[in-house]
C-alpha cells in the first residue's frame, strides 16, 4: 500500500494520493492497534507521507 502511495506522488496525481493516502493510513492504524508495529514507527510513516503529500498539494497546477 505504502509503495503504490509514493508511486501515485511520484507520478504527480495528487487527487488519487490524497485518496491512496487515506486508505493507508487506515492500514497502518488498524497494524499500529496489534503488535504487529509499534504506534510510533506508524505515526513517524504516516507523517512522512502526509509531509511528502502537502508538498505535492502545494505545488502549483496540482489538481486536489
Amino acid at each position: 500500500m505504502v509503495k503504490h502511495l509514493e508511486t501515485t506522488i511520484a507520478e504527480g496525481d495528487a487527487k488519487a494520493a490524497s485518496e491512496q493516502f487515506q486508505v493507508v493510513v487506515r492500514k497502518l492504524d488498524k497494524v499500529a492497534s496489534t503488535s504487529t508495529m509499534h504506534k510510533k514507527t506508524a505515526a513517524r510513516k504516516k507523517s512522512r507521507l502526509a509531509r511528502r503529500l502537502n508538498v505535492l498539494k502545494a505545488k502549483p497546477g496540482a489538481s486536489v
